[in-house]
């Protein structure tokens, strides 16, 4: 059974910082691309960023490519764990983050961790 652990979602005053984590178990993680999304009410999902399997190839989605840097992906197979740090948050950061698994045969989603950036 696919399960996914999201955590580290909140509320956080703008130009703050938080971290969030997925830890995943019932497939192979380490042969699975790992990716964050978010989401806002009435808007399409969209990519925040995905990682390779290996770690080594990281994209960033459309809607936040130019401001990529706020934005670091990042995951420990050991652990079967994906991370996303986020920096300097902005009030327009606010969504639903939901972790995605997937391969060339499979694909999996979290139930997503809510953030909140407000001041």
């Amino acid at each position: 059974q696919v399960q996914f652990l999201e955590s580290g979602g909140g509320l956080v005053e703008p130009g703050g910082s938080l971290t969030l984590s997925c830890a995943a178990s019932g497939f192979t993680f380490r042969q699975f691309e790992m990716a964050w999304f978010r989401q806002v009410p009435g808007k399409e999902r969209e990519l925040v960023a995905r990682i390779s399997s290996t770690g080594d190839v990281i994209n960033y989605g459309v809607g936040v490519y130019a401001d990529k840097g706020r934005f670091i992906i990042s995951r420990d197979n050991g652990k079967r764990t994906v991370y996303l740090q986020m920096n300097n948050l902005k009030p327009e950061d606010t969504a639903v983050y939901i972790c995605n698994a997937r391969s060339v045969v499979s694909e999996y989603w979290g139930q997503g961790t809510q953030v909140t950036v407000s001041s």
